[in-house]
């Protein structure tokens, strides 16, 4: 089966294998003329990346990369990348790779064109507005894994390298304007960050279908979202090559990243500071701490996730929904715990205190507090 499409989102979307190829079109779309490649460490030196570099080359787009990216980005990563921007006389960013590469290459292109820092411009109320739109520099993204679906986000997550606390940086026109969502690169993801990534597509439609706010049209993609995962991950996860499941699980990204613009909830407000403070794999920290967080919202989303698991053809309603996801985290070797995972000796309270003041809180649909959430967090280890 060969999938292939242009979508509009406002991003214009280039989807289906091989359209890597389009790179060159999709700057020049774009109104680059002189990109930055922005990627993290360890794809740096793979052929997918030297690749679209050569691309670039032979365009005459020249062939400038900064891959100085942590796998939790920090706005050190950005302070860096951003110089290189600058001194190189960079017009825009072709942001290459997974949550890290995309979200530091979002941000050296807002950044490049600010001169306020960094922090001024975290999602909190409409501290966006503080930034100056017109110097922020445009954004191609390319997706190298399918989970987070930031190449769709308005935002980018950056750690504090001080607080080790995950921000949120939030602006309309960090979105990218041209997108190449081209499957066969992500054929050459190990199983383990299949698994993690697929279940961060997964963790994010889940809390956008149950958020109580009022999104009909993310309520729809969430729970198609969610059908593509179910259908598509394992298959993924086992049969690597295998390109239509590739695919499918790309598309799953991207609509689970448009879903949560209607509230993300407790899976990601634990799995943020956990993240920041003892650097777990996002997607997977999503996925441990998966089904206590089910069992905690029960009383809100046991009718509702019902209605999912019907359209979804599990059986069982919301316990079958449950098992649902216990079976295929099994399925998928995800540690059973957080402490599997490697979080040890927890600052509970820290993390607790953290996750409060995470903005995914509000999304959640049973109300957090510091009894229920440290009650929650000592479930998960």
């Amino acid at each position: 089966m060969t999938l292939t499409a242009n979508w509009s989102y406002p991003t214009a979307i280039r989807f289906g294998a091989g359209r890597i190829s389009e790179i060159a079109e999709a700057c020049a779309a774009a109104g680059i003329t002189k990109p930055l490649l922005v990627t993290d460490k360890g794809l740096a030196d793979l052929p997918i990346t030297q690749n679209t570099l050569e691309l670039l080359t032979t365009a005459g787009l020249g062939r400038a990369m900064f891959s100085d990216v942590d796998p939790n980005p920090t706005e050190k990563n950005a302070e860096e990348g951003v110089r290189m921007f600058r001194d190189g006389g960079h017009d825009g960013v072709v942001a290459f790779g997974g949550g890290s590469g995309l979200d530091l290459g979002k941000v050296i292109a807002f950044m490049a064109g600010q001169t306020r820092p960094l922090w001024d411009f975290e999602d909190i109320g409409d501290w966006w507005t503080r930034a100056d739109a017109e110097a922020i520099a445009p954004i191609v993204a390319v997706p190298t894994t399918a989970g987070t679906g930031s190449e769709v986000g308005r935002a980018s997550v950056i750690t504090n390298s001080d607080t080790h606390e995950k921000k949120i940086i939030f602006h309309p026109k960090i979105l990218p304007s041209v997108v190449i969502c081209d499957p066969e690169l992500t054929v050459g993801m190990p199983p383990a960050i299949t698994a993690g990534t697929g279940m961060d597509a997964f963790a994010h439609c889940l809390e956008a279908y149950c958020s109580p706010h009022y999104h009909p049209m993310s309520q729809g993609m969430a729970l198609e979202g969610m059908r593509l995962v179910k259908d598509n991950l394992l298959t993924a996860y086992e049969y690597g090559t295998n390109l239509t499941a590739r695919a499918h699980m790309m598309s799953a990204a991207a609509m689970g990243a448009t879903a949560f613009q209607k509230g993300l909830g407790a899976i990601h407000a634990l799995s943020h500071p956990i993240g920041a403070v003892h650097h777990t794999h996002h997607g997977t920290t999503n996925a441990v701490v998966m089904q206590q967080v089910l069992m905690f919202n029960r009383p809100k989303v046991r009718k509702h996730l019902a209605r999912a698991a019907n359209y979804l053809s599990i059986s069982g309603g919301f316990d079958g929904f449950h098992r649902f996801v216990g079976d295929l985290n099994t399925k998928l070797n995800i540690p059973k715990n957080l402490t599997e995972l490697g979080v040890k000796d927890p600052n509970i309270d820290a993390l607790v205190a953290s996750a409060l003041q995470d903005p995914s809180v509000g999304g959640n649909p049973v109300k957090m507090t510091v009894k229920n959430t440290t009650d929650l967090l000592e479930t998960c280890l």
